[in-house]
């Protein structure tokens, strides 16, 4: 009894100074999650679609609290069809972060808000009519998340973001994202 305790304190505290080596500094990092968009009462009726998405992303690390971080976010193709129409939309861009991070031993729980500034094409047709239109446009993301770092250097997250995309009823996505910390 006392040995695994004492091999339990002797691992947490070992576990505790590699993570601490990693509290600043530059990371990299790719991320693969799920794209969902609802929009009520567009031209077309009720939309809703979903996709694999992928970012890509770079950061910096000013202490284990505070941290900036720009994404290349490609949220797919989603698309919904009815009994009359077609829809397809293809959404990409970048966006950058300010984090911050609440450091729980090895585990992190984080919170996020940035920018997102993408470009946006559209395609479809309505009762045999085609149409497309593209555009660009900025927007505000949020969301929360948590981290774990192995390795000493790699960090696991899942984190769940909001997208607060122009004439849609809810925009998130669902991450599961590994970062390399340099």
């Amino acid at each position: 009894m006392i040995r695994s305790t004492l091999a339990a304190l002797i691992l947490t505290l070992a576990s505790t100074a590699a993570f601490a080596e990693n509290d600043s500094g530059f990371y990299v990092g790719v991320g693969a999650g799920n794209f969902n968009i609802e929009a009520d009462d567009v031209d077309i009726g009720d939309f809703e679609g979903d996709d694999t998405v992928y970012k890509l992303f770079a950061g910096y690390r000013f202490s284990k609290f505070i941290s900036v971080e720009l994404n290349y976010i490609d949220l797919g193709n989603p698309g919904d069809q009815g009994s009359n129409f077609s829809f397809e939309t293809e959404i990409n861009g970048f966006a950058p972060y300010f984090i911050v991070t609440l450091p729980l031993g090895p585990i992190e729980a984080f919170g996020r808000v940035g920018y997102y500034f993408y470009d946006i094409e559209t395609s479809g047709s309505f009762a045999g009519v085609s149409q497309s239109f593209s555009d660009s446009s900025e927007e505000l993301v949020y969301g929360l998340g948590v981290g774990l770092t192995l390795f000493d250097h790699l960090h696991a997250r899942l984190e769940y973001e909001f997208f607060d995309i122009e004439d849609t009823d809810s925009a998130n996505a669902v991450w599961l994202s590994g970062a390399w910390r340099f």
